[in-house]
């Protein structure tokens, strides 16, 4: 019939979709400077970090870029109610080097971002 509207297509729901470039790495617990991609290089992108501990009183996270450090979740006895994860936003460019993550005791973490 003329002049009826067609329904659109579906959205794709692919995650490249959105944006292939995005990326995402596991850490699990007790890491020490895990390098995030496959070398990492300066310009290496940390959008978010998901953290998810399994006690309470889980160890820290950090991040590094080879010349600057910044603890993202100091942990510590008691320091989380519960074990839900929870997201930590960065939007944190490298400045020189690699990202890498350090992860402490009970508490690991997925990484996503654009790392080279």
């Amino acid at each position: 019939m003329a002049g009826t509207p067609t329904r659109p297509a579906e959205p794709s729901m692919s995650v490249a979709a959105v944006d292939p470039s995005i990326y995402y790495e596991i850490v699990t617990a007790n890491q020490s400077a895990q390098v995030l991609g496959l070398t990492g290089a300066t310009g290496d992108f940390v959008e978010r970090l998901i953290i998810q501990p399994t006690t309470t009183s889980p160890g820290q996270v950090g991040l590094t870029d080879d010349s600057t450090g910044v603890v993202v979740f100091a942990g510590g006895a008691s320091s989380v109610a519960d074990l839900r994860t929870f997201v930590v936003e960065c939007g944190f460019y490298s400045r020189n080097g690699a990202w890498k993550v350090t992860t402490g005791a009970n508490v690991s973490c997925i990484a996503v971002g654009r790392f080279s």
